[in-house]
């Protein structure tokens, strides 16, 4: 989003007058000027501070200090910062602990009870977070309560919520249900999209849209008439991933729009940033050069933009966006999801499609809910005659730039399954690679690659098991689908039993082993995990 980077520069360049301004005025006076700078991300908002706390590795996780809450006027910490004559790693330590409340991962809670069940009505509580009264840091702040998923995601996480809310209306918890659409709602009206999660360092960037979902889990609740409600919110989500149809040039793409060989216009995944992602920033940098270094016709810019995109896609990182080296193995450094036409993504869209069809007639308008019947109708056709893959009788990502199926297997192409665009025959065939390929002792496995990213084998993730299992009931596949479920749903009980904990992610093809992979330890809480736990233990 173009207008988005110059707003961070039009602040950025507001902070940097009203420093220089007042660099020769008394502390106390520049702790009196309310600036905008707290709308920025983190490398905008405290410069080096940021750069020097990153480089220097003061934290091991690159997300902590981006999250942490500034004691006092940025300005003032900034100023301060740059009168610092020590600036080793244990200086800038001791500086950041005397200027920020410096987030701490905290095991506080303890479960009194050997109920999964039970432990996770409890759990809704320690994850919920009251409605934000104030700008903090790089908190977006949101007008009602919301649920975050445990350890280090401190905030509201888009596609994640919805697999939240499944567990949430098992459990009777409506208002809470309310209060997140309304805040999703809420960041539609006010950026024109939903972030990836409310922290700045996200406004570059949205995840897989759910919301279009979360307002059925409503519907079913309230009924149809909270379709309608939400109209002008689904549209304008709508209008983020569609933007630049009408001005995709001769490289047949732009931000998130691409255009098909057969003129058809489908999404891939974008981020309006080419920059290193501030939660990820020794990790960007070092990916970035190892590319460049392998390849000097890339740009750091082009790897960091592919690396947001990935994020973007909820599975960061991934087979999906990779290619395989000289020794055939995937590296992380061969990053290019911008080159990708995702089918997850498509199936998505085409829902939301649906969705604002429904929505539109509930309003009252006829001829928009026709027109979004007549787009979902045409994007369906066009999944099936791009995604499809013939000879691996599946549904694949599809490389528009190769102008072909990315050959890669992942569960990414369940979701014709899970919004019932497949047909009989596809869904026969995909059930039947599901068996040979994806079932394991413990669910399905996210991609049959063992390739050390966290997206990929051996690791399962509750969000995929829903859909997958979803999907095979929506074509009668009961039995399948409930050996994906038993198999799940007792590797969760099995973790829960030696540890007490509900987890990100789980080893499903070695039940002795740990998850692992990605950028991060595998994190316990956890909203979608807890989600998907409990609606699919509700129908044993």
């Amino acid at each position: 989003m173009k207008s988005l980077s110059r707003t961070f520069v039009y602040f950025f360049i507001l902070s940097f007058i009203f420093s220089c301004k007042i660099g020769t005025e008394s502390e106390l006076e520049l702790e009196k000027v309310e600036s905008k700078i707290e709308i920025l991300p983190p490398d905008e908002l405290y410069g080096n501070l940021f750069y020097d706390v990153q480089n220097k590795s003061i934290y091991e996780d690159s997300k902590t200090f981006v999250d942490a809450i500034p004691q006092e006027n940025v300005g003032l910490i900034r100023q301060r910062y740059m009168m610092l004559d020590d600036t080793s790693a244990l200086a800038i330590e001791d500086f950041v602990d005397q200027h920020f409340e410096v987030p701490v991962f905290s095991e506080d809670f303890k479960t009194d009870s050997s109920s999964v069940k039970s432990h996770i009505q409890k759990l809704w509580k320690v994850l919920k977070r009251p409605a934000d009264d104030k700008i903090s840091g790089t908190l977006i702040p949101l007008p009602k309560p919301y649920i975050v998923p445990g350890g280090r995601f401190r905030e509201i996480y888009y596609w994640d919520s919805y697999f939240t809310m499944l567990g949430l209306q098992e459990d009777g918890e409506t208002e809470t249900i309310q209060n997140m659409v309304d805040n999703f709602a809420y960041l539609i009206d006010e950026y024109g999209f939903i972030p990836n999660g409310n922290r700045t360092y996200y406004l570059g960037r949205s995840q897989p849209p759910f919301f279009a979902m979360m307002i059925q889990v409503l519907a079913e609740i309230k009924g149809e008439r909270v379709y309608a409600r939400y109209l002008p919110e689904l549209e304008k989500e709508y209008n983020f991933w569609m933007n630049g149809s009408n001005a995709i040039g001769s490289d047949n793409c732009y931000r998130r729009v691409v255009k098909m060989n057969g003129g058809e216009i489908l999404n891939r995944y974008w981020d309006d940033l080419d920059t290193p992602r501030p939660e990820s920033y020794r990790e960007d940098v070092k990916t970035a050069q190892i590319a460049v270094a392998k390849n000097p016709t890339l740009t750091e810019e082009a790897v960091y933009r592919n690396l947001r995109a990935g994020a973007e896609s909820g599975w960061d990182f991934s087979s999906r966006w990779l290619s395989r080296n000289a020794a055939g193995e995937f590296d992380l450094s061969t990053i290019h999801t911008t080159h990708i036409v995702p089918v997850d993504l498509n199936s998505l869209i085409y829902n939301l499609e649906r969705t604002i069809s429904i929505a539109a007639k509930q309003a009252g308008n006829a001829e928009k809910s026709q027109l979004f019947q007549d787009k979902a109708a045409q994007r369906k056709q066009a999944i099936l005659k791009y995604f499809w893959n013939e000879q691996e009788q599946f549904f694949m990502d599809y490389d528009f730039q190769q102008q072909e199926n990315t050959r890669k297997l992942s569960l990414a192409g369940v979701y014709p399954l899970f919004f019932e665009i497949a047909t009989e025959g596809q869904a026969d065939a995909i059930a039947q690679k599901i068996k040979e390929i994806f079932l394991k002792p413990g669910g399905v496995v996210t991609t049959p690659y063992n390739t050390g990213q966290q997206w990929d084998a051996p690791n399962g993730w509750a969000p995929l098991q829903y859909v997958s299992i979803k999907g095979l009931e929506n074509y009668e596949k009961i039995e399948l689908a409930n050996t994906i479920k038993n198999n799940w749903l007792a590797l969760n009980r099995k973790i829960y039993k030696s540890t007490y904990k509900m987890l990100e992610k789980y080893n499903v093809e070695d039940l002795s082993k740990e998850s692992g992979g990605g950028e991060y330890p595998t994190q316990d809480g956890f909203g979608w995990t807890n989600g998907v736990f409990q609606i699919l233990s509700s129908k044993q």
